[in-house]
């Protein structure tokens, strides 16, 4: 055996057991919500199940509510990973750049962060509640916010910004800290500009941590259920998909409809990894050939 074998092979045992410790984790319980999904089965009615094959998947894909929630969730995960995008890669480079109070920086920063999710939707709903918010008596206004359909996304949507952009922040601070400063400096020298040195050094050189960025953020959103539950619980046509999905297993109780619904999150979620895997790694692939 060569030596490369032979680290190929140690390589595959030490992964082995977070491998196994995955499949046991992940792949047993999607495999089972598959098996389901091909089911008719309602908790109330254990002993009427049946085998109805893709009846489920054909019930939810001509549902108008299933796509209603499939434009609610597309919405709340572009307007909420751009914008965080954007004030993260701000904050980065805040935090980069500081001279004077960088831990402190960091750690006012990482606050949000560190709240639970239910906590910050919490604070967030109180905020704006036309009687006992501060927001609209700060703005002069009397909205009830959370009653209206585009208003009531507009408080998801920042209470996920407010919540999550740290995390965007850390990951692209990472990013920044990889960027080699005799790269900058020599772009410095040949006349380029600030501008200039970021969008054409820089930003290329954190394209990998970018798509983890990204993709992280972008497909933890798409799973959104704790926001959208604790300020409106659907209302209003807000549903998300993982609403969807609780409403027919938990409040139902129709498992095979149910499973159906969190195996069509489950292809959504794939099929979002897969595009930004495709998108940046044929970007990556075009650069290395110039």
């Amino acid at each position: 055996m060569t030596r490369r074998a032979a680290e190929q092979r140690l390589a595959w045992l030490l992964c082995a057991p977070a491998v196994i410790a995955m499949l046991v984790v992940t792949a047993y319980p999607m495999l089972y919500a598959v098996w389901l999904s091909l089911f008719r089965y309602d908790l109330r009615f254990p002993n009427q199940r049946r085998f109805v094959g893709v009846e489920n998947y054909v019930s939810v894909l001509s549902a108008e509510a299933w796509w209603q929630s499939l434009f609610n969730t597309l919405f709340i995960t572009v307007g909420s990973v751009v914008f965080e995008f954007l004030l993260g890669l701000v904050f980065a480079l805040v935090m980069h750049r500081a001279i004077i109070g960088r831990q402190l920086v960091r750690a006012s920063l990482l606050v949000p962060y560190g709240i639970i999710t239910v906590v910050a939707a919490m604070s967030w709903r109180f905020a704006f509640d036309p009687t006992t918010g501060f927001v609209n008596a700060l703005l002069g206004l009397e909205s009830a916010w959370l009653t209206q359909r585009w208003t009531a996304f507009f408080v998801i949507i920042q209470t996920e910004i407010w919540k999550t952009t740290p995390f965007m922040a850390l990951l692209l601070l990472a990013g920044l800290s990889v960027v080699p400063e005799d790269l900058l400096r020599a772009a410095r020298v040949d006349g380029a500009n600030a501008a200039q040195r970021f969008f054409k050094v820089t930003l290329p050189l954190m394209r990998p941590v970018i798509m983890v960025a990204l993709l992280f953020r972008t497909l933890d959103a798409f799973r959104i259920f704790d926001t959208v539950f604790v300020q409106t619980r659907g209302a209003q046509g807000t549903e998300s998909v993982s609403i969807v999905g609780y409403n027919a297993l938990v409040t139902r109780l129709n498992l095979g409809l149910g499973s159906a619904v969190s195996v069509l999150i489950f292809v959504c979620v794939l099929t979002i990894g897969v595009l930004y895997i495709k998108g940046f790694g044929s970007d990556w692939s075009r650069r290395r050939e110039h």
